[in-house]
């Protein structure tokens, strides 16, 4: 019976494995996708290891990036304050600008992930740096934090202990 268990938990560390290598792969694909995006209003193209910006959308409509604009500043909390009149970010007044200055603070407050930079599909995700003058666009940068870290750490136990375990049973099989 024993023998039998740990083949089992050696068959459960393969596929957390194979998992594990799946989602990498995925996530290195995904990220080799270029995205066009339409950033206000010039923008540079530094792409900085990874980090991403939210904006919006050129096709949206301006009624749909109102409200967005409007939910943003809102409810959804985003720092606003750069776009009110006087502020770094308030020129051009622009819907498209101020809507992209927002959904970028909300989506750097709310985990950087596709889902907090969605605002009824008025925006997309850009590696372009949407900064231009003296308006700076907030951004986390890659993510290497200690939680990733200890996710590693982690992962390479379970790897190790599987093939122990491995060992083990092949051994006293």
């Amino acid at each position: 019976m024993a023998n039998k268990i740990w083949v089992f938990q050696a068959l459960l560390l393969l596929q957390y494995h194979l998992v594990v290598a799946m989602g990498e792969v995925q996530e290195k694909a995904e990220s080799a996708t270029p995205v066009t995006t339409f950033s206000p209003p010039e923008g540079n193209t530094t792409f900085l290891g990874g980090t991403t910006w939210c904006v919006a959308s050129a096709g949206a409509s301006q009624g749909d990036l109102q409200n967005a604009l409007d939910w943003a500043c809102g409810l959804g909390m985003a720092d606003c304050s750069a776009i009110q009149e006087g502020g770094a970010c308030y020129e051009p007044d622009t819907l498209l600008s101020h809507a992209s200055y927002a959904f970028n603070s909300y989506f750097q407050q709310n985990g950087n992930s596709d889902i907090a930079c969605n605002f009824g599909g008025t925006a997309t995700v850009t590696s372009r740096d949407p900064s231009f003058g003296s308006c700076r666009y907030t951004a986390a940068g890659p993510v290497a934090s200690s939680s990733a870290s200890l996710f590693n750490f982690c992962r390479v136990w379970w790897e190790l202990f599987g093939f122990l375990m491995l060992l083990f049973y092949l051994k006293h099989s």
